[in-house]
C-alpha cells in the first residue's frame, strides 16, 4: 500500500469505548501511516465514564507528536465529538470512523481513489450491509426520506460514520451547530450541498460491534435530532441568518 495522499487527519469519536478503542487504533494506525505522508490521529473522548480516557492517554504516549486527545467534560453527544474532530484537525484532508471497530479503515484507499477520480470535495460511505437491527435500518430510511423532502439532499446513506472531507469544506460552510443527536451528519451534508461542494459516494463494509453498546437510539437523542432538523429547515427557509 503506497502513500496515496500528502496529508490526512483521522479522528475517532469515543464515548465509553474501553472495550474497542485500543483494538481500533491498533488496526487503524498502521494504515494511516501508509496512506498519508503527513498524518495525525485525534481521539475525541466525549465525557466517557469508563476507562476510555486512560486508554487514550496510553495510546498518545506511544507517539505524542502525531496523536492528540480532545476531552469533553461532561458527555456532550456525537455532534459535539464530530465538531471537535473537524475543528481540531489541521491537515488538508480529514477522515473519521467510529471507535467501536465496525469499520475496516483499510477501505480509506477506496475513498481516496474515488476522490482522485471525481475531484470530489467530500466522499461519503454507504453501508453495503449494515450490521444493526431491521428497526434501526427502517428508521434510518425514514430519516433520509425526511431529509430529502425538507432539503433535497439525496444520498445513499446520510449517517454512515466513515467519510473523507476536504478541510476547505469545514472552513467554508456555516458553523456546525448540532451537539446531541444524529442530526450532525445531515447538517454537515446539507450545508455542504448548499455551499456547492461536490459529494461522491463509496460502499463500505460494516461489522458487528466488538463490545459496549451504541447510545444513538435513546429517546432523548432521537427527539433532539428532530428538533435540530426542523430548526435548520426553518433557518434556511424563513430566517435572514441562514446559520452563519
Amino acid at each position: 500500500m503506497a502513500i496515496q495522499i500528502p496529508e490526512l487527519s483521522l479522528f475517532l469519536p469515543c464515548y465509553n469505548e474501553e472495550a474497542n478503542l485500543q483494538n481500533t487504533v491498533d488496526k487503524t494506525l498502521p494504515i494511516l501511516k501508509k496512506v498519508a505522508k503527513n498524518w495525525e490521529l485525534i481521539i475525541i473522548n466525549d465525557g466517557s465514564t469508563d476507562k476510555t480516557g486512560e486508554i487514550a492517554k496510553s495510546i498518545q504516549k506511544t507517539d505524542p507528536t502525531h496523536i492528540k486527545i480532545v476531552t469533553h467534560h461532561p458527555n456532550r453527544g456525537y455532534g459535539a465529538a464530530f465538531k471537535s474532530g473537524f475543528y481540531t484537525a489541521k491537515y488538508q484532508w480529514i477522515t473519521f470512523i467510529d471507535a467501536d471497530g465496525q469499520f475496516d479503515f483499510s477501505e480509506i484507499t477506496d475513498f481516496i481513489n474515488k476522490q482522485q477520480k471525481t475531484n470530489a470535495d467530500i466522499v461519503i460511505g454507504y453501508y453495503l450491509q449494515r450490521k444493526v437491527s431491521k428497526t434501526v435500518i427502517f428508521t434510518s430510511k425514514i430519516w433520509e426520506l425526511l431529509v430529502f423532502i425538507l432539503f433535497g439532499l439525496k444520498v445513499k446513506d446520510v449517517d454512515c460514520g466513515f467519510k473523507l472531507v476536504s478541510k476547505k469544506v469545514i472552513n467554508t460552510i456555516p458553523k456546525l451547530e448540532a451537539e446531541r443527536g444524529a442530526f450532525i451528519t445531515s447538517e454537515f451534508l446539507i450545508k455542504s450541498k448548499k455551499a456547492g461542494f461536490k459529494i461522491a459516494q463509496v460502499g463500505v463494509h460494516h461489522y458487528q460491534r466488538g463490545g459496549g453498546k451504541a447510545t444513538g437510539r435513546q429517546l432523548k437523542v432521537i427527539i433532539k435530532s428532530f428538533t435540530d432538523l426542523f430548526s435548520l429547515w426553518y433557518k434556511i427557509n424563513f430566517s435572514k441568518n441562514t446559520g452563519q
